[in-house]
């Protein structure tokens, strides 16, 4: 029997839209992953759905005014929608609202309760709120939490430092419903004994073998997901209780658990199940060839790096505890990406989400491929990383313009200039030709098969590079002017395109839009399942992809650059990105009385700041930006450009003399194309106007408003 691939991604929350993180995280290096075993002919389903229930959702939609109903189908659209049209190619998105999911979710608990062993009843004091007359779910429930001290921490789990918990555990714990402090009431729960399967998860986990039997290749798991899971083993693992008190969710089939439903961490995973079901049943399929098929399955889950513990430990448990299900060989579990610095915040506006993207980027060129790389070449695979637009830009000009574009174009206009498109006969050695290429397609597949995307792609641009330099050093221009019938021009030309016809097969996992409009320039079909196997065999073989006599298409610009001096529309873009979060951080700069002090930090924080004094000696406005001045700062010892967004409380003509205080060693920022070189502080009056802060000798040699 062939091996059969089993991928998963993270079911979201359908309570909101998701931001470029969550893309980074369990969707983006899935695509990846799924498309290059598509390429290799493998038999492979991915899976993945809106995760509709929970108290997420009713939070959202008490909030909202709306049912739960209304929230789920909302988000379900959206994430669905936006996903396809980035390019994540699910073979199945499903609900877990479906009647197929519920039936699905119930058979797997009834089949853990008639086991006898694996539930503990327990009736327990849970936090309940007076005012609403109802028990609290976890995430009903905010405190400040026990580990980093973070105040708005739920009662499952601390967003801020991803420690998992329990309400108890809060300190000042209060109801999100009704803004009280809630009081404790018996109620009846069901909980999963984990704690009888800790010794085989800690020597599947560390070993990768269950009763010394090889399971996976625990050395290939990466280091922090290993770290974690261990991390939680060595403080002892304890019955979870997997029911709810809760009015939104899946029943608890036993008589006794009238009014209580399934927890969502217990039946979202089984989501995975139940997706995979419902694709088998439309493609004729039986499911249980990928959950049950032992050693001919590799199962992998996509996700990030705060559901670890759920995917490694709570789920295998349960899978094992069912008894006859398959568990992941792998979880390659990227760390946080955050964004400009900061992590993202909807609250504050403070990054943007995946279907923001889209709507604003309309008019950008193969926006969904340069979100892509941009994410791909920043992923956060082993540390959380950061993006920003800067990279944006230079990942796109550089990198996509400059390298890729520019190497494909120039081959095909040379072509079709020369040879009228139509590759000329040659005799050339194409094993020793592209000796260097031919390694880099075989690390490339080796980065692909460790999960190491950021690495496989920089190795498709090396390749990329490398045409690039080949035609350069032949320079063929060059001879083809005094010799237009000349073989090495001939060779030349026919090594850059079989160089080109293989970056169209290898890009083709990472950037879905851009490798089929290169091999239509290149007068191919879209790529096929398994032609990637065709394509390293020719490759390690040294023969050509495209032979003699096969004709060209139409050469194409890729990528139009942003940083373009005669076509200022795509830096606009960009720069109105920028503009956003200058002037996120110019609000909440100002303190007045009405705001509450920030959190406490020591004089080490504060020192890290470079203040300096300077006087402005010019100031215009930015064409285009109403709120923008480009204000020149003399500081003594040079001359800074600063952008700042106070053109509402101050005309250029008003600024000429005036003292300032100014960030000096503030990252550089570029905003409408100007770079700027620091930050002015300024502070809002009664009024409601933007003031200078000032050093001023008479107030103690202090800052001051003036």
């Amino acid at each position: 029997m062939s091996k059969r691939y089993l991928i998963t991604s993270a079911l979201p929350y359908a309570n909101g839209a998701l931001h470029l993180g969550h893309l980074a995280g369990a969707y983006l290096p899935a695509d990846i992953y799924v498309r290059y075993l598509r390429l290799l002919g493998k038999d492979v389903v991915w899976v993945c759905g809106s995760d509709e229930h929970g108290a997420a959702i009713t939070i959202r939609a008490k909030k909202e005014g709306v049912s739960p109903q209304a929230i789920i189908d909302k988000y379900h659209a959206l994430n669905k929608n936006t996903f396809a049209a980035l390019g994540i190619s699910f073979d199945y998105y499903h609900r877990t609202s479906t009647p197929l999911h519920h039936q699905t979710s119930q058979d797997f608990f009834t089949t853990l309760y008639n086991q006898g062993d694996q539930f503990d009843e327990r009736v327990i004091e849970q936090y309940y709120d007076e005012e609403y007359d109802q028990f609290l779910a976890d995430r009903y429930i905010v405190g400040t939490c026990p580990k980093c001290g973070h105040e708005e921490a739920y009662g499952d789990q601390c967003e801020n430092c991803g420690s998992a918990l329990s309400p108890l555990e809060l300190i000042n714990p209060r109801s999100t419903i009704s803004g009280n402090s809630p009081v404790l009431r018996e109620t009846k729960h069901w909980y999963f004994r984990l704690d009888k399967h800790e010794a085989w998860l800690r020597e599947w986990i560390a070993e990768g073998t269950i009763a010394g039997v090889p399971h996976h290749q625990a050395e290939q798991w990466k280091k922090h997901v290993v770290g974690q899971c261990l991390s939680w083993l060595d403080g002892g693992l304890q019955p979870r209780s997997i029911t709810r008190d809760l009015d939104w969710g899946i029943p608890v089939p036993l008589p006794e658990a009238k009014g209580k439903v399934l927890y969502v961490w217990f039946d979202a995973p089984i989501g995975y199940i139940s997706a995979t079901k419902q694709w088998a049943q439309e493609k004729g399929l039986n499911w249980e060839d990928y959950w049950k098929g032992g050693d001919d399955v590799e199962l992998i889950h996509f996700i990030g790096k705060d559901n670890i513990v759920f995917h490694c430990i709570v789920f295998p448990a349960m899978l094992r505890a069912h008894g006859d299900f398959v568990l992941p060989r792998n979880v390659p579990a990227n760390q946080f990406l955050n964004f400009e610095g900061q992590k993202f915040s909807k609250s504050r506006g403070w990054g943007i989400e995946q279907h923001q993207y889209l709507e604003e980027f309309s008019d950008f060129p193969n926006k969904e491929d340069a979100l892509r790389y941009a994410l791909v070449r920043n992923l956060p695979e082993n540390r959380d990383s950061d993006f920003r637009w800067d990279d944006f830009v230079d990942f796109y000009d550089k990198e996509l313009a400059d390298n890729l574009g520019n190497f494909v174009n120039r081959v095909l206009v040379l072509t079709q200039k020369y040879y009228d498109g139509v590759l000329p006969e040659v005799q050339v050695d194409l094993s020793e030709e592209l000796l260097s290429v031919r390694r880099l397609v075989e690390e490339w597949q080796l980065e692909i098969e460790r999960f190491s995307f950021k690495n496989a792609i920089q190795l498709v641009m090396e390749i990329s590079s490398f045409g690039n330099t080949y035609l350069q050093d032949k320079s063929p221009w060059a001879i083809w002017k005094t010799d237009p019938d000349s073989e090495e021009v001939k060779e030349c030309m026919f090594v850059s395109v079989q160089v080109v016809a293989l970056l169209a097969v290898l890009l083709e996992p990472f950037l879905p839009f851009t490798a089929p409009r290169i091999r239509e320039v290149l007068g191919l079909a879209p790529v096929a399942p398994g032609e990637l196997s065709a394509t390293l065999d020719k490759v390690a073989a040294g023969e050509p992809l495209l032979a003699t006599g096969h004709r060209l298409g139409e050469p194409t610009v890729l990528f139009p650059k942003i940083n373009d001096r005669k076509d200022s529309s795509r830096l606009e873009i960009i720069d109105r990105q920028r503009l956003k979060l200058q002037e996120i951080m110019e609000a909440e700069q100002p303190i007045t009385a009405h705001e509450p002090v920030k959190e406490e930090i020591q004089y080490d924080d504060f020192a890290k700041l470079d203040l300096r004094t300077g006087t402005i000696v010019a100031a215009e406005r930015v064409p285009k930006a109403d709120k923008l001045l480009k204000l020149s700062v003399d500081l003594g010892f040079e001359t800074r450009t600063i952008v700042s967004g106070i053109a509402e409380h101050y005309t250029p003509e008003s600024l000429a003399g005036k003292q300032v205080v100014i960030v000096a060693n503030l990252a550089p920022r570029k905003l409408r194309g100007i770079e700027s070189q620091g930050m002015i502080l300024l502070a809002e009056n009664g009024e409601g106007k933007l003031d200078f802060v000032s050093w001023t000798a008479g107030f103690g040699n202090g800052l001051v408003v003036k």
